[in-house]
């Protein structure tokens, strides 16, 4: 007998997850594969900050009991400077948010496969995807297969679809803390605050975190993209361990801090723009495009984001009368992407090429402009709008926008 489903999604991350949530509440039969083992999920993938914001919660319908803490204020620190802006946001328990989307999907019809490993697509005799290999040679057929597995991508990969980049890629580390002194007199309050800091002696090409998970406890990671930036500021050898145990050992606000348990948490991601997100009876979703944003790495909304357009373009062509999957049809997945879940995303690449590449010495200006400028010129620059960003340009940047011609051009 052969298992066939509407919708085959591989993966059941937050994008996955979200997406079979969608599928199900509109009554099609959907299956989830899931590589890791139901009594230890997500234990391998649980590898998100997990900063987000109210609108993230209230549109997707997210319990209050998968947060951590309610945040007020974003902070960017530099070097020497910072500067505080009202933002509220939340630290959710990553692993609780993931078992909740899988048990709601599940509530709502949706089947879930776990130690279910997907390997590469079933092509009918056209070279049309039908379906999913899964476990060495077992099969289930879809009229849609969604690809929701992250940079591994086999179904992506095997189509041609995407083509993540290893310059691209960014990787990251995390602790959770205890004993952290949140309100040093040297920094900002970060109580109720997520904290960005730029500095290269710290996360060289990248950036590093502190986000409160309550009164001494917080989640403190950084990251930073491999690439030519990244090699001309880093120490040779130096993994992103190390530089996050250096600065733990010598940020004060760490003196008395210890790491809760064991609980490290890793992840990689692609900061790139993406070219194709799908192909006949195919899409791909959340880190798998990528769809992670580019300044800041919140990657949690623009993930549920990405599963609704697709959720919604399959329902659009499953309920046409003639339920056509082909291509031409689909890619009004990609139209919702580009509106919805990451518009503009081309000027705020090149925002984020050009903020990694300034010296440490820029980000402290930085931090200065900001406290200066309109409350809003941040947020109108973070969302591409280049009059904003313009406005936290000097003519002493031009070096560095030469720079980034030159590299963006190969001149």
């Amino acid at each position: 007998m052969v298992d066939r489903y509407d919708v085959a999604i591989a993966g059941a991350g937050p994008a996955g997850a979200q997406c079979a949530r969608d599928l199900a509440t509109r009554d099609y039969d959907v299956v989830v594969l899931e590589t890791e083992s139901e009594d230890e999920f997500p234990r391998q993938s649980n590898k998100s900050t997990a900063g987000t914001f109210p609108s993230m919660m209230s549109s997707f319908g997210i319990p209050d009991d998968v947060v951590m803490s309610f945040t007020d204020d974003v902070v960017l620190e530099s070097p020497n400077e910072y500067y505080e802006s009202y933002q509220p946001g939340a630290v959710l328990e990553f692993a609780e948010f993931k078992r909740f989307l899988v048990a709601d999907g599940r509530e709502n019809g949706a089947e879930y496969r776990f130690d279910a490993r997907v390997s590469r697509p079933v092509l009918d005799d056209d070279g049309v995807i039908e379906g999913v290999r899964y476990n060495g040679d077992e099969e289930v057929y879809a009229d849609v297969v969604i690809d929701a597995t992250g940079p591994a991508a086999p179904l992506a990969s095997a189509l041609d679809v995407v083509d993540l980049e290893r310059e691209n890629q960014a990787i990251g580390i995390e602790y959770e803390m205890e004993g952290v002194e949140m309100n040093h007199p040297e920094y900002a309050d970060l109580r109720r605050a997520m904290m960005l800091r730029l500095d290269h002696n710290i996360a060289p090409g990248g950036y590093s975190w502190i986000f409160a998970t309550g009164e001494d406890t917080a989640k403190v990671g950084l990251c930073y993209i491999q690439n030519d930036r990244h090699r001309e500021f880093a120490e040779a050898g130096k993994t992103v361990d190390g530089y996050l145990d250096e600065w733990v050992n010598r940020d004060p606000r760490f003196a008395d801090a210890e790491q809760i348990g064991e609980k490290v948490h890793r992840g990689s991601a692609h900061i790139q723009r993406p070219g194709r997100m799908h192909t006949d009876r195919f899409l791909a979703i959340g880190d798998t495009v990528p769809s992670i944003d580019p300044l800041w790495g919140e990657g949690i909304h623009k993930a549920m984001k990405s599963a609704r357009a697709a959720a919604a373009t399959v329902d659009r062509c499953l309920t046409d009368s003639e339920r056509r999957l082909d291509a031409e049809s689909l890619a009004v997945y990609e139209r919702l992407w580009h509106r919805d879940v990451a518009p503009r995303m081309k000027a705020r690449l090149m925002l984020t090429r050009l903020l990694y590449l300034a010296p440490n010495e820029r980000y402290d200006r930085f931090m200065r402009d900001l406290r200066q400028a309109d409350e809003n010129t941040l947020e109108e620059a973070n969302r591409g709008k280049k009059a904003s960003m313009a406005k936290l340009l000097h003519l002493s940047d031009l070096p560095l926008l030469a720079k980034f011609a030159r590299e963006r051009f190969d001149i």
